[in-house]
């Protein structure tokens, strides 16, 4: 089967720009359900957690902390920094101190634990449709997908083994630290590939979409990686 890029959003940059900035609040808020189902977050999120815990900084706060140092670090590798780079290490962490702060998400924590579940389950379901929307902005891949990036060319170790290495050293970090890992952990693991494989196929037949051509990038951006 050749090989497909991810789906591009149709229109020009200001339209791209709309869909960074929402598929970043929807991204960010699908970690704050992930965080009030008090089931486990994913590694970066343990990480940030656990920054949080042991510093004066917000959860949203301590996101846009290790983003940037991610991404510092990503650039001095050697990994291409674009605008879409610079806004997903910001971003997402406003949105997350904004979302925290509503009296209606801090009451989503104290719900029955199936409620719980169903928020796990939407926060994962909501980060893949918010990937495919970032990523179709075609605007920069996130820090921590550079920094993956990067260390694989440099090392000539595949991609999937250093995701691996990097995500588990973050979460034993970030658990070290404080960080919740549980079932939810574990949950995202398995289903935020799915999830975000799902929203690529959606987008890509929808009239948002530019046609994916069967080999190389988008017909008119470039394409990135999954945001993080």
């Amino acid at each position: 089967m050749a090989h497909r890029s991810p789906p591009a959003v149709r229109g020009g940059i200001a339209v791209r720009w709309i869909a960074l900035v929402t598929g970043l609040g929807l991204f960010a808020f699908g970690i704050v359900l992930l965080l009030e189902s008090r089931l486990g977050l994913s590694p970066w999120d343990v990480l940030s957690q656990g920054i949080a815990k042991h510093s004066l900084l917000s959860f949203g706060e301590a996101n846009i902390a290790s983003a940037l140092v991610v991404l510092v670090l990503a650039w001095r590798l050697g990994a291409r920094v674009g605008p879409g780079t610079v806004a997903n290490a910001i971003l997402i962490g406003l949105y997350l101190d904004a979302f925290l702060s509503l009296d209606a998400v801090k009451r989503l924590g104290h719900e029955p634990f199936a409620v719980r579940v169903a928020e796990l389950v939407a926060g994962i379901l909501l980060i893949g449709g918010a990937t495919a929307l970032y990523i179709g902005a075609a605007l920069g891949a996130g820090p921590r997908d550079s920094l993956m990036l990067v260390v694989s060319r440099q090392s000539g170790v595949r991609v999937g083994i250093v995701r691996t290495a990097i995500e588990s050293a973050v979460t034993v970090g970030g658990f070290a630290l404080g960080g919740k890992v549980g079932i939810g952990t574990l949950a995202f693991a398995v289903g935020i590939g799915p999830a975000v494989e799902a929203s690529f196929w959606l987008l890509a037949r929808s009239p948002a979409s530019l046609p994916i051509a069967p080999s190389g990038p988008p017909t008119m951006a470039p394409s990135t990686t999954e945001p993080a």
